[in-house]
């Protein structure tokens, strides 16, 4: 590339100021069209519609849920300030994420504290016992463990950082991924490259092998043209340790914001049921209203 590009600047033609101003505009106009598309009303596929919502208690379900296919019948699990063992929030660990479990009923906690090097994993075996995977902060990464989401294949898992981010991280699935272990680093395997930044990720959980369904908490609306947007994720390939893989992120529309007291929302974490194809999203009430009105409210595609 390095010739080729010696070679163009030996031989670049004369550039008369019409083209110029004619590849500008079609430049100008193909950025418009691509950030209306990025913009747009998904199509019917993707359009979710409100059917229902349920009170969120905010001790116990005011960060994330999780509905849990194995073993069979097992009740949605959810995450709070309340939910934190205190043997956990001695040591440090006294943010819990959005949780996840996968298919072979594993179940997962991201975990974060006030400030060090690394976040921490809790692992639920489908037998009962708990396990903690540590991961060592990679360079530039932030300290923040928002989320967590198991792809379907389960031996990989995507999580993601506060703030504005072009990029989620992709770890080993612990205790799944038979190359991990509690007395190990849990490292970085790979990086899903984001097309365009998104703000304030609580919470994403896998729809297909490689599409994402992620809760904004985004405050400006600067990024999609709303606040607290439900946003999706299309990937280039399923996420694992080998490669980066792209993803293709789109607005789908504004989470409800509901509730007997004005003031600021909190978008919380998102589940996806593949049994019944339901989504849900907890979302937090303004001021003393959160332990009264807040709700998880669930969706369906349409």
């Amino acid at each position: 590339m390095r010739g080729q590009r010696c070679q163009a600047a030996r031989t670049a033609p004369t550039v008369h100021p019409i083209g110029t101003a004619r590849t500008a505009l079609t430049a100008l106009v193909a950025a418009v069209a691509a950030a209306a598309l990025s913009t747009a009303p998904a199509s019917a596929a993707d359009t979710w519609t409100e059917v229902g919502s349920d009170r969120a208690n905010p001790l116990t379900e005011s960060q994330g849920l999780t509905s849990v296919e194995v073993p069979a019948g097992s009740p949605n699990r959810y995450t709070g300030v309340g939910t934190i063992p205190s043997s956990v929030s001695n040591r440090g660990w006294n943010h819990v994420g959005d949780p996840d479990a996968s298919f072979n009923g594993y179940y997962i906690e991201p975990y974060q504290r006030d400030s060090g090097s690394s976040k921490m994993f809790r692992v639920q075996a489908p037998g009962g016992a708990w396990s903690e995977y540590v991961h060592q902060l990679s360079a530039g990464e932030a300290l923040n463990n928002s989320w967590v989401a198991i792809n379907p294949n389960g031996q990989f898992m995507v999580g993601g950082e506060w703030g504005t981010m072009s990029r989620f991280i992709v770890y080993p699935t612990p205790s799944v991924n038979s190359g991990t272990s509690p007395s190990a680093n849990l490292p970085q395997a790979s990086t899903v490259v984001l097309d365009r930044p998104v703000r304030d990720i609580q919470g994403c959980d896998f729809s297909t092998p490689t599409t994402l369904l992620c809760s904004s908490d985004d405050p400006a609306g600067t990024l999609f043209g709303m606040t607290k947007p439900l946003l999706q994720v299309d990937l280039s390939g399923e996420p694992n340790g080998s490669a980066d893989v792209r993803g293709h992120v789109t607005a789908l529309r504004q989470l409800p914001l509901r509730s007997s007291c004005s003031g600021s929302f909190e978008a919380e974490g998102i589940d996806y049921d593949r049994r019944t194809s339901t989504l849900r999203v907890i979302v937090l009430s303004p001021g003393f209203c959160v332990a009264t009105d807040s709700k998880t409210y669930r969706f369906t595609r349409s």
